[in-house]
């Protein structure tokens, strides 16, 4: 999941790569997680702190679906 826009990504987009990688990989080895956290480089990134948030309750969402 990217930090580096605030727009959020589809659930059912991430759920689909998820699935996709466990192909490879055991779902239970696999892991959800904002890209980098929210501050990647000294002046950070054009999120607001609801954006963030929004974000951090999508990938709680995502993980509660997927591994419930």
């Amino acid at each position: 999941m990217t930090t580096k826009s605030p727009l959020l990504e589809k659930k059912e987009d991430i759920i689909a790569r998820i699935h996709e990688a466990s192909k490879y990989v055991p779902l239970d080895r696999l892991y959800l997680s904002p890209q980098c956290g929210f501050a990647s480089c000294e002046i950070g990134n054009k999120l607001t702190e609801h954006e963030q948030w929004k974000k951090i309750q999508l990938v709680k969402l995502v993980a509660q679906e997927v591994w419930g």
